[in-house]
C-alpha cells in the first residue's frame, strides 16, 4: 500500500478517533500541527481493534490533560524520528529473511510498536536512566544507541554481542553501557527487578554514605520498565506496582497493549479488557493512555510522564495501545485465531506508514526523499546483517564462563582464616552468631540492606523506643534496626517473589542486599525469581551484569508441631541450579564464618539456617574475631575414624554423632566429615574419607529419592568404586511429608536410631 493511499486512511481514522473519544458535548478536536505536539490530543484514548462481541464496552477515555507549551521539532527531528522506525521494522524484516533462509534461528519482532518506542528513548537518557525492556522493545534501544550490527550480532548469536555474547535469543536486550539490564525470557520477572534498581537510587537519597557507592546514581535518574498486556496477569507485575507505588519510586512503565498475548486476547487476559483502568487508584503513579502508534502523540505523554517522574512525585504509567502486524514470533502464526478483517484494521493504523504519509502530506519531504531515506536504511540493515554474519561465534570452551564471578573466589585461601581464630567471650547459639556477623558486617560495608517479612525490630518507627521489638520470628536479626536504621533495615510486604526480584534490582546497582524468607516451606514463590533471574544474571549476560545477593532461609524440621509447611528440606532442587552458591552450617561457629564470606563473595548465595539448631547448645561457640572465614566447598572433619565414613550436614551431624558413639562401644570406628556448602561441596574431602575407610554413609534430612544425597552416592561409585568394599549407602527422610503429630513426624524423618542401623549393617556388610 502506498504512503498516500495510507494517509486518506489515517485521516479517516483520525476522524473517528476524535469523534469516538471526544465527549458527547464537544466537537472532535481540530488537526495537530506537523511539527507542534498537543498535550490535550495525545491524552485521548487510542483507537481501539474490533472486539468480538461478547468482550466488554470500552473503557472511557483518561481525563484529557491542561494544553502546554512544547518546543517544536524541526524537520531534521521529524526524519531522524522516521528513519528509527524504519530502520527498526527493516531491522525485522531482515531477521525474518535470515530466519527463512536457516541462518539464524529465532525471531521475535518489536513491529507496530516503533512509535511510542522511539518516543521514549527520545525523552529518557541512555546511561543516565536505567532500562528494563521487553523483547518488543528493538525500536527503544536503537534510539537509546544500539547499532544494526550490535542487534544482528544478537540474531546470529556472535561472541561480540553486547546483549548476551550469543548466550540468549534475539531481541533480548541488555546494554552495559546503554544501561540496559540483562533481559530474559520470562514475562513480568522484569518488574520487580526495576522496582529494586529504583530502590537503589531511593535508598541513596536516604543514606548519605550510599550516594558514591550506588552505581550511576542521579537524583532525577528514571528507571523504564515495559511489558505487554498479557505480562499484566502476572502476579509480579502487582507485587511490583505496590512497591513502586507505595516508596514512590521514579519508574516509568511502558504498557504497549498489542490486543494479544500470543493467541489470547486482552479482553480474555485482563478484567474489563483494560490493565490501566485497574490501577488508576494506584497512588503516586500517574496514569496516561495513547495511541502508541502516533509516534508525536507519544512523544508529548511520555515527556508529560517522565518530567512528573523527575520532579519527584512518584511513577508514570503509559498505557500505549498499539499493534501488532506480523504473528508473535516465528513460531507462531497468527493466522490461525485471528480474522482478516481485524488484521486488515491494524495495517491501517500501522505507525510507519502513517507517519511517513504525514511527511509527506505536510510537506516536509516529498515521496521519493521518503523512498530515499529508505533505500538508504535498506542498504544499511543489509551491510549490517554482512557484518554480523561474519563475526566470529562463541567458543565452545567458553560454556562454563561466568557461571560464578571470576575475580572474586569464596572457595580461596583469603577467605579460610578458621584455623587457630581466637575465640572470646561467652558462648552463644547459632542465632547469636548470625546475628553478630550481621552487625559487624552491616558496620563495615554500608552497602548492605537487610529487609524480608517481620526482620525489622518494627516498622513504625515512633515507637522503637516502645517495644522491645522484634527482629525476625528466631529473632535473628534482632537490634539491626535500633543500630543502622531504617533506611537500611526494613520490612517488606508479605511477597517472597518481591523481596527476592527487588533485591536482584538492588544488587545489579552495586548494593549487598541480605534478605530473609521467612521459612523454607515458603520460598517457592521466589523461585521463579531464585532460578530464572537470580542464579542467571550474570551467565546470560556474558559476564556483563551480577546480583550478588544472600538469601537467609530457615529450614528443616525437628520441630514438634512444625508439621507439613514448617518442616520442608528440598535443598536438592536448589542445588541443582548452576550460578547458586548453597550454603548449610551445623553449629553456631561455622554459620558465623559462612555468613561472613557469603556476605562478602560475589556470587548469589543461599544460606540455609536449620531451625532446630537455632538454640542448641550443643553447638554453642565462643565469638571469632569481626573478620573470622570458613570458605565454600572446604568440608570439617567432625570426627576422625577408621572403619567407616559418615558424609552428612545440618541436624544430621549431631544425629550421627550420637550414633557413632554408640557404634564405637560395639567396636566400630566412625569418621563424621560435615560438607557445610551443598554447592561447591568438598570433593577431595570425600575422596580421602573414602580411600581411608572404605565403607561410606551418606546421610541427610532429605527425602529418600531424588535427594541431595543421591548425587554425591553416585559421584563416589563411579569415581571411587575402585576403593568400596561395600555399597555406599543412604540415611534419609521418607519419601512423604512432616507430619504434626510427634510420633509420625520422629518416623517420617531420619533419626540417630537409623543412622546407627545403617552403621551396624554396612559394618557386617
Amino acid at each position: 500500500m502506498s504512503d498516500t493511499k495510507v494517509l486518506k486512511l489515517v485521516r479517516k481514522s483520525e476522524v473517528e478517533i476524535d469523534h469516538a473519544e471526544a465527549p458527547a458535548e464537544k466537537k472532535a478536536e481540530p488537526a495537530r500541527p506537523a511539527v507542534q505536539l498537543s498535550v490535550a490530543q495525545a491524552a485521548t484514548a487510542p483507537a481501539t481493534v474490533p472486539q468480538p462481541p461478547s468482550a466488554p464496552a470500552k473503557p472511557r477515555a483518561a481525563k484529557t490533560a491542561k494544553p502546554r507549551e512544547q518546543a517544536r521539532l524541526d524537520r531534521d527531528q521529524l526524519l531522524a524520528i522516521y528513519r528509527t522506525m524504519y530502520l527498526s521494522r527493516k531491522l525485522d524484516d531482515k531477521e525474518i529473511q535470515l530466519k527463512g533462509q536457516n541462518k539464524i534461528f529465532f525471531q521475535i519482532s518489536g513491529a507496530g510498536h516503533e512509535a511510542v518506542l522511539v518516543a521514549a528513548g527520545m525523552v529518557l537518557k541512555p546511561a543516565y536512566d536505567w532500562f528494563y525492556p521487553y523483547y518488543r522493545d528493538r525500536a527503544l534501544c536503537l534510539q537509546l544507541g544500539m547499532t544494526p550490527v550490535e542487534q544482528l550480532l544478537s540474531a546470529v548469536g556472535a561472541e561480540a554481542d553486547p546483549n548476551s555474547h550469543g548466550r540468549q535469543m534475539p531481541s533480548h536486550w541488555g546494554h552495559k553501557k546503554l544501561n540496559i539490564v540483562s533481559q530474559s525470557s520470562p514475562t513480568g520477572t522484569q518488574m520487580l527487578q526495576a522496582a529494586g534498581c529504583a530502590e537503589a537510587g531511593y535508598r541513596a537519597k536516604l543514606i548519605k554514605e550510599l550516594k558514591q557507592k550506588v552505581t550511576g546514581f542521579h537524583a532525577d535518574e528514571v528507571v523504564y520498565v515495559s511489558l505487554g498486556d498479557g505480562t499484566t496477569s502476572e502476579g509480579e507485575t502487582w507485587e511490583a506496582l505496590n512497591t513502586i507505588c507505595n516508596l514512590k519510586l521514579p519508574v516509568l512503565i511502558l504498557l504497549e497493549d498489542n490486543g494479544y498475548a500470543i493467541s489470547v486476547p486482552v479482553e480474555v487476559q485482563t478484567c474489563g479488557a483494560d490493565a490501566s483502568k485497574l490501577v488508576e487508584n494506584f497512588p503516586n503513579l500517574l496514569v496516561q493512555r495513547v495511541d502508541g502508534t502516533d509516534v508525536l502523540a507519544s512523544l508529548d505523554v511520555m515527556q508529560k510522564a517522565v518530567d512528573y517522574i523527575r520532579a519527584g512525585n512518584g511513577a508514570a504509567l503509559v498505557h500505549a495501545k498499539v499493534i501488532r502486524p506480523y504473528s508473535h514470533s516465528l513460531s507462531d502464526d497468527e493466522k490461525l485465531y485471528r480474522p482478516d478483517e481485524e488484521r486488515v484494521s491494524d495495517s491501517e493504523r500501522d505507525p510507519i506508514k502513517r507517519f511517513g504519509a504525514h511527511l509527506v502530506h505536510e510537506g516536509l519531504i516529498a515521496q521519493d526523499g521518503l523512498q530515499k531515506i529508505k533505500d538508504d536504511i535498506d542498504h544499511e540493515v543489509s551491510a549490517a546483517a554482512d557484518l554480523a554474519l561474519a563475526s566470529p561465534q562463541p567458543d565452545p570452551q567458553s560454556a562454563t564462563r561466568y557461571i560464578y564471578s571470576p575475580d572474586v573466589d569464596p572457595t580461596g585461601k583469603e577467605f579460610d582464616n578458621e584455623d587457630g581464630a581466637e575465640l572470646s567471650g561467652n558462648p552463644g547459639t547459632m542465632v547469636d552468631l548470625i546475628n553478630r556477623c550481621l552487625h559487624t558486617e552491616m558496620a563495615r560495608d554500608p552497602r548492605i540492606l537487610v529487609f524480608g517479612e517481620d526482620v525489622a525490630d518494627v516498622s513504625r518507627d515512633v515507637y522503637l523506643e516502645k517495644v522491645k521489638g522484634k527482629g525476625g520470628v528466631f529473632k535473628v536479626t534482632a537490634n539491626l534496626q535500633r543500630k543502622f536504621g531504617s533506611e537500611r533495615v526494613y520490612n517488606s510486604p508479605l511477597a517472597e517473589a518481591n523481596i527476592v526480584g527487588r533485591a536482584i534490582g538492588l544488587a545489579t546497582r552495586g548494593l549487598k542486599p541480605v534478605v530473609e524468607i521467612q521459612f523454607f516451606d515458603y520460598i517457592w514463590p521466589a523461585f521463579h525469581q531464585i532460578r530464572n533471574e537470580l542464579a542467571l544474571m550474570r551467565w546470560r549476560s556474558g559476564g556483563d551484569w551480577k546480583a550478588p545477593v544472600v538469601i537467609r532461609v530457615p529450614i528443616g524440621g525437628y520441630l514438634k508441631g512444625g508439621a507439613v509447611y514448617h518442616s520442608q528440606s528440598g535443598v536438592s532442587t536448589f542445588t541443582q541450579i548452576p550460578g547458586l552458591r548453597v550454603v548449610y552450617p551445623s553449629n553456631a561457629l561455622d554459620a558465623n564464618g559462612l555468613l561472613r564470606t557469603a556476605i562478602r563473595c560475589d556470587d548469589p548465595v543461599l544460606f540455609l539456617e536449620h531451625k532446630h539448631l537455632y538454640r542448641q547448645t550443643y553447638n554453642k561457640s565462643q565469638y571469632p574475631p569481626d573478620d573470622f572465614m570458613i570458605p565454600f566447598g572446604k568440608a570439617k572433619t567432625v570426627r576422625e575414624g577408621a572403619d567407616l565414613s559418615i558424609i552428612t550436614y545440618g541436624a544430621l551431624v549431631q544425629r550421627s554423632v550420637v550414633a557413632a558413639k554408640q557404634a564405637e562401644k560395639e567396636g566400630v570406628n566412625v569418621e563424621i566429615i560435615d560438607l557445610r556448602t551443598l554447592a561447591p561441596y568438598d570433593w577431595d574431602a570425600i575422596v580421602a574419607t573414602v580411600k581411608k575407610t572404605g565403607r561410606v554413609i551418606v546421610a541427610h534430612e532429605d527425602c529418600l529419592s531424588f535427594g541431595y544425597g543421591a548425587e554425591i552416592a553416585a559421584r563416589i561409585a563411579d569415581e571411587l568404586f575402585e576403593y568400596l568394599d561395600a555399597p555406599v549407602k543412604r540415611v534419609a527422610a521418607l519419601d512423604t511429608f512432616v507430619a504434626y503429630a510427634p510420633q509420625v513426624e520422629d518416623a517420617i524423618l531420619p533419626q540417630a536410631t537409623d543412622v546407627a542401623k545403617a552403621i551396624a549393617e554396612l559394618k557386617a556388610y
